[in-house]
């Protein structure tokens, strides 16, 4: 059962349309969907809202830490609220999923993700659920941008039409929520890894 949704992203103004922030647009979206909005607990060190879904609490979270140490977010929040490794969903960019593709797996590795690294160490497990939202790889792109630096790649916001696949990757995502939380995982990951 999950209890927590993590978004990873940067926080502040400056980087709220970066494509490093899919999984900081997938929360808000949840959260407003929800009727409720993320409010700042500095002792979780990030913004944080309770939302029901089909009879589930489940807590929001945003990490106030920059993307390499979400963990520094997560592992407070869990223990505070004796949540699992297993009953956490991290939400973030993928970088070797196309836009407007969105995947969902428990466990594995970081693939070099630091945010995903870092909440590995705090909850001494790897068995946490992901769910990732491709936007694209630098090397993908026409011409010079090819040669673009991941880093940078990462940290500019996504053309519009790579925008709308997001959206509608995210509009999906929340749609096999209900399933996810039933326990019914093997439905929830076929609908949303299927065809639109």
């Amino acid at each position: 059962m999950i209890r927590l949704i993590v978004g990873l992203g940067n926080p502040g103004s400056k980087h709220e349309a970066d494509r490093h922030n899919a999984g900081f647009w997938f929360v808000d979206r949840l959260a407003a969907q929800c009727k409720q909005s993320l409010q700042a607990e500095k002792r979780f060190n990030g913004r944080i809202a309770k939302i029901q879904i089909k009879g589930h609490d489940i807590y929001l979270l945003e990490p106030d830490t920059f993307m390499n140490l979400s963990g520094e977010a997560v592992g407070p929040l869990c223990r505070f609220h004796k949540i699992g490794a297993n009953e956490v969903l991290v939400v973030h960019d993928e970088l070797d999923l196309k836009p407007g593709t969105a995947r969902l797996k428990q466990g594995g590795g970081n693939g070099g993700h630091n945010g995903l690294k870092d909440i590995q160490q705090h909850l001494s497990s790897p068995q946490f659920w992901r769910l990732r939202f491709g936007i694209g790889h630098p090397r993908d792109l026409p011409g010079n941008l090819a040669k673009m630096d991941v880093a940078d790649y990462v940290l500019k916001k996504p053309s519009s039409e790579e925008q709308d696949k997001l959206d509608a990757a995210i509009t999906k995502a929340i749609g096999i929520l209900p399933l996810l939380l039933e326990g019914n995982t093997q439905d929830a990951i076929q609908i949303l890894h299927g065809p639109n």
